[in-house]
């Protein structure tokens, strides 16, 4: 399998090729029989076989009218949540809601026409996503990650792939950065690592891993982590991953061993759940990775974040 060489970049970590990685005594073996690469074909075309799930008639009819809507009026959105997962993986599964994702800066203009052609809005999370509703239906307008760091720029909107949905032409968000937002989800009651894994099985060798990394840099031990689940799930694809993006990842960690910690007391659990953190920041004395400096959140924003986690008996 071919891998793009990586492209000069800022960070110091990416600079780093194969060869130097090489010359310095780190070397990773293929200990696995590789698979056959026509029985590997087979295989990876059975799993983007494509359906959608079964929706009552009105759902049915309020997703399609605003996708129609949208495309009408030429307003940029993307497709995300279940139903990009089934065009890239081919997995269905059935969700209350139906994710549409849009730059913060386009929601007013959205928002106007929704509300115009019956469908009116809310902002729910101010720094996330707002709702369209319809009869107790709804669909989630996203503009970003629930930590804020996962913000929807141009780059989803240049890379996103065409498909068709309930039979409307549209787009779906990029592979790269689903990975990329979903990669933070550690929840008590919800882990997206499945839905990293079938993506990066599904996509192999065309994911921009370039991309990726860029996408990841301030974390990219959280990308090194899904990378290594990876290869534990499906030893047979761990060929998926790039050498290169494997080594520059493993050389940086080993650089840092040589360096001392930061003397700020950062927790950047909170990056990953909204819940299961909440007694460092507000016990521990541990500072918020998702407020600035050091994140993109004010405190209002996490405070409502907070507000709105599941209540449990």
């Amino acid at each position: 399998m071919q891998h793009a060489e990586p492209i000069e970049e800022s960070n110091s970590f990416l600079h780093e090729s194969e060869n130097q990685f090489e010359a310095g005594g780190f070397s990773l073996t293929d200990s696995l029989q590789l698979e056959d690469p026509l029985q590997k074909e087979n295989k990876m075309a059975s799993y983007k076989k494509f359906a959608h799930p079964d929706l009552p008639p009105e759902s049915l009819g309020f997703y399609r009218d605003v996708l129609q809507i949208l495309n009408r009026e030429n307003l940029p959105y993307l497709v995300g949540g279940a139903y990009a997962l089934n065009h890239y993986a081919g997995i269905n599964r059935h969700t209350k809601d139906f994710d549409i994702f849009i730059a913060r800066k386009d929601y007013e203009k959205i928002s106007l026409v929704l509300t115009q052609a019956g469908y009116p809005t809310e902002v729910t999370y101010p720094h996330r996503l707002a709702k369209a509703h319809h009869n107790g239906d709804f669909i989630d307008l996203v503009f970003s990650s629930g930590n804020g760091v996962a913000e929807v720029d141009e780059a989803w909107f240049e890379h996103a792939e065409h498909t068709h949905i309930f039979g409307i032409p549209t787009q779906v968000c990029p592979a790269e950065e689903i990975i990329w937002s979903k990669a933070f989800i550690m929840e008590r009651e919800r882990f997206d690592g499945a839905d990293i894994a079938h993506l990066i099985l599904a996509r192999e060798d065309q994911l921009d891993w370039n991309r990726l990394m860029r996408r990841f840099a301030p974390h990219w031990r959280l990308l090194l982590s899904h990378l290594i689940l990876f290869g534990m799930i499906y030893p047979a694809h761990r060929d998926a991953i790039p050498r290169w993006v494997m080594q520059q990842l493993l050389k940086r960690l080993e650089q840092e061993s040589y360096t001392p910690p930061p003397m700020e007391e950062i927790c950047g659990g909170t990056l990953l759940s909204r819940e299961q953190y909440l007694n460092d920041i507000q016990s521990m004395g541990f500072k918020d990775a998702r407020l600035w400096p050091h994140g993109n959140m004010t405190p209002s924003e996490t405070n409502l974040w907070t507000e709105a986690i599941p209540k449990r008996i």
